[in-house]
């Protein structure tokens, strides 16, 4: 099997040696994405629904570049840095995957890059 490199200029630029996704057969699996605004690179890092919102918007640019869309994902893991946060970011989480939602994992975390209170990597049906 052939592995395809995804990247699109509508989520924000690997910030290491690492793709925003990679395509391997009918799969697509992300890199963990941090809430960060390609377009203004804006950082959101003080409110746990806005963040987890660009987390998820940046996920849906990959998804639509790789040629899928959100509802062919099939599992999610949510890196929290604070679990106390898990009700308003499932909230959130839920609107994205409001029918038959994927699996999903997620855990709290001693620290994310850039210090972010959460990351969000996704595998999908490509």
């Amino acid at each position: 099997m052939e592995k395809n490199i995804i990247n699109t200029n509508n989520a924000p630029a690997a910030i290491g040696p690492y793709s925003q996704a990679v395509k391997v057969g009918k799969l697509l699996y992300t890199s963990g994405q941090l809430p960060i605004n390609a377009a203004t690179g804006e950082f959101i890092n003080d409110d746990i629904k806005k963040a987890t919102t660009q987390s998820l918007e940046n996920i849906k640019s990959i998804l639509e570049e790789a040629g899928t869309t959100i509802d062919k994902v099939v599992k999610t893991t949510v890196f929290l840095k604070d679990m106390n946060d898990f009700d308003h970011m499932n909230e959130v989480y839920a609107h994205y995957f409001s029918t038959n939602p994927p699996a999903r994992s997620c855990v709290q975390v001693a620290k994310l890059p850039k210090d972010a209170i959460v990351e969000i990597e996704v595998i999908a049906i490509a």
